[in-house]
């Protein structure tokens, strides 16, 4: 049975090709002003706006952010529906910035539990943004990543069933061709906001060699330099994917 290969070792981390962004800290940044918890989502919105063109302008190839895990459907409902609310908006506005910044879009997560509006935003969204080859905007909404895992397992063994494939057949490769991020590359480095310092059911199997960076600042207040920072912390690491450093 193959496995996937690893990138070769090296005296220190070269610039990221992947970065992953678990944006953390809107409720927080909103409950420090006294403002209700929509506003600190609100504010996100605009820091996904400036990320995004702050990527592009780094020559980050690949972004992944984190929009709405599937435990968040537990949060109250009124702050659920101002999630989606603003899902909607940054779908139906955000267009014209994404091609301007000549960023493609995807979403990644369980469509199935959406809206059928949104739904249909998502699909005309990547259809008009498709031909954009600056960066790759990967949106993960109602992801969670054990699910996932799930799904991909599942379906090879179906595809076992039907005598598709044998179980023997299966090594990496093939069980990531299943994931919902089937090709996307694995993010170099994971970013986490906000101080908090876990993962949170985000790209389990993807984050398996990326290096991680925990910075203190809300999402609300992250930019640009922000996100410099973190690349000159990755930039810092020595990647060994398990093997020994120089």
């Amino acid at each position: 049975m193959s496995t996937a290969p690893l990138p070769a070792a090296s005296g220190g981390a070269s610039e990221p090709h992947h970065v992953a962004i678990i944006m953390d800290g809107n409720g927080r940044w909103a409950k420090a002003r006294g403002l209700p918890r929509v506003a600190g989502h609100r504010r996100g919105a605009d820091a996904v706006r400036r990320v995004v063109r702050g990527a592009g302008e780094l020559g980050i190839p690949v972004l992944t952010l984190f929009a709405f895990s599937t435990e968040n459907w537990a949060r109250p409902p009124d702050e659920v529906s101002d999630l989606m609310g603003l899902l909607r908006h940054y779908l139906r506005s955000e267009l014209d910035e994404l091609r301007k910044n000549g960023a493609r879009l995807r979403v990644i997560g369980n469509r199935e539990g959406l809206a059928p509006d949104i739904v249909r935003d998502i699909a005309e969204a990547e259809k008009l943004t498709q031909g954009n080859n600056r960066i790759d905007v990967n949106i993960c909404v109602n992801y969670g990543s054990r699910a996932e895992i799930v799904r991909a397992a599942r379906a090879l063994a179906q595809r076992v069933a039907a005598g598709e494939l044998t179980a023997d057949s299966i090594d990496e490769n093939t069980f990531e061709r299943e994931l919902l991020t089937a090709g996307v590359p694995d993010p170099d480095l994971l970013i986490r906001t906000s101080g908090e310092q876990r993962i949170s059911n985000f790209l389990l199997w993807q984050c398996a060699y990326s290096e991680l960076v925990f910075v203190d600042t809300l999402w609300p207040d992250f930019g640009k330099e922000h996100l410099e920072q973190a690349v000159a912390e990755f930039r810092r690491r020595e990647r060994r994917y398990g093997g020994v450093g120089s």
